[in-house]
């Protein structure tokens, strides 16, 4: 039993489950804040793009800033902070987040407006993967996989509220009181952190250098590459949805953040069914995932001429899409069990290259095929993350012989 595990034991007395269920709520809703933030930004390129008197496509680059610098930076400083109080670590990351979506709002330019992404985008990987530890130990070995999924709650609850709220709000009141909103809700949930979320002695620390053993393992590599295809299949299209809906679908603008909505609702099945399934067979659970998926986003520039049935691909699409999110994370940390907050953030980067890439793909595909080729380019990337879904089986089964 890791000293973690133990001192979350102690820290919950005899009352583990109740303290642990709370734990994990909290955490749960703190993600539910990071993720608006980090993704609210897709439903308002529209409209900043718009403001500042930029393309599209470079209004898109804000995505790919913050996903490669999550994808960058997050492994080391994961590594050099995962021995922290764990309380004071989250607490000091909501107050980052709440101090970029303040300087966001304020930019007059687009410049200004990139260095209020890399600041939380710094902060964001350490969340997630201590986070995820934090959860899966606090739950147990054969609960894991659920917890950990209760905490990714609150990245579907961002996409069913936060994101498509935030943009029906911004559409009121523009983009720049939607990070308002944004800085206040990261405030206030530093502040239900400092009251609620119980302290666990900080765990010791480990070299950089000995953690990142896992990187010699190929099939952990393996793992980590097929988190980056994934996300550049599911955000090569994402990026560009409410300019899909807007232009192809012809849906208006004040419209668009409802049929967000509608996206992240049925992501909360999605989710579900992620946790679930991703415990018996995590890779099992990606193929077929990533499969509906390629189906969803290819269905959807066919669709869009009828809203019934283009609502209907998106119900598809949603529930993989959302799916993935925890499956990725689960998968990733059950490859590395020895290493599982660093491996947690190391899933985290290799999703955020896979978001960064996504983007440009997509910004790419726009330029030289038209947006309606977006779902078809960003569908052919899943199925080629299937077939490297595949080749780690056949490596599990080498190397790892039941």
């Amino acid at each position: 039993m890791s000293s973690l595990e133990t001192s979350a034991s102690t820290a919950v007395g005899g009352e583990r489950s109740t303290g642990a269920s709370l734990a994990i709520a909290i955490l749960a809703i703190a993600g539910f804040v990071i993720v608006t933030t980090e993704f609210l930004i897709i439903g308002l390129l529209p409209g900043m793009a718009r403001d500042l008197g930029i393309s599209i496509s470079a209004a898109g680059l804000l995505v790919t800033l913050f996903a490669f610098t999550v994808m960058l930076f997050g492994p080391p400083l994961t590594a050099m902070l995962s021995h922290l109080d764990r309380k004071r670590t989250f607490i000091a990351i909501l107050l980052i987040f709440a101090a970029s979506n303040a300087l966001a709002a304020l930019s007059s330019n687009i410049w200004v407006l990139a260095f209020a992404r890399f600041i939380p985008a710094l902060a964001l990987p350490v969340f997630w993967g201590t986070a995820s530890e934090t959860a899966s130990l606090l739950a147990g070995p054969k609960q894991s996989g659920k917890a950990v999924a209760q905490v990714y709650l609150g990245i579907s609850a961002a996409m069913l509220f936060g994101i498509p709220l935030g943009t029906v709000f911004a559409d009121a009141v523009g983009w720049r009181g939607a990070f308002w909103a944004l800085t206040a809700l990261c405030a206030l949930m530093a502040l239900l952190l400092a009251i609620f979320m119980p302290h666990l002695k900080p765990t010791a620390k480990v070299g950089l250098a000995e953690q990142a053993r896992i990187l010699r393992d190929p099939f952990f590599l393996t793992h980590l590459l097929l988190s980056i295809l994934l996300f550049t299949a599911m955000f090569g299209a994402y990026t560009y949805l409410a300019d899909t809906l807007e232009r192809i679908a012809g849906v208006e603008s004040a419209q668009v953040g409802w049929w967000l909505m509608g996206f992240g609702a049925v992501g909360l099945i999605g989710n579900a069914l992620g946790g679930r399934y991703v415990d018996r067979s995590p890779l099992g659970s990606t193929i077929v995932f990533a499969l509906l998926l390629a189906l969803g986003m290819t269905a959807s520039v066919p669709a869009a001429g009828s809203l019934p049935l283009l609502a209907a691909v998106l119900t598809v699409w949603g529930i993989a899409h959302t799916a993935l999110f925890p499956i990725c994370q689960i998968r990733v940390m059950k490859a590395a069990p020895h290493a599982q907050a660093l491996a947690g953030t190391l899933n985290v980067s290799a999703a955020n290259a896979g978001i960064g890439l996504g983007s440009i793909i997509g910004g790419v595909t726009i330029e030289h095929l038209g947006l309606g080729a977006v779902g078809y380019v960003a569908a052919i990337v899943a199925v080629l993350s299937i077939a490297v879904a595949w080749l780690a089986i056949l490596q599990n089964r080498k190397a790892r012989p039941e």
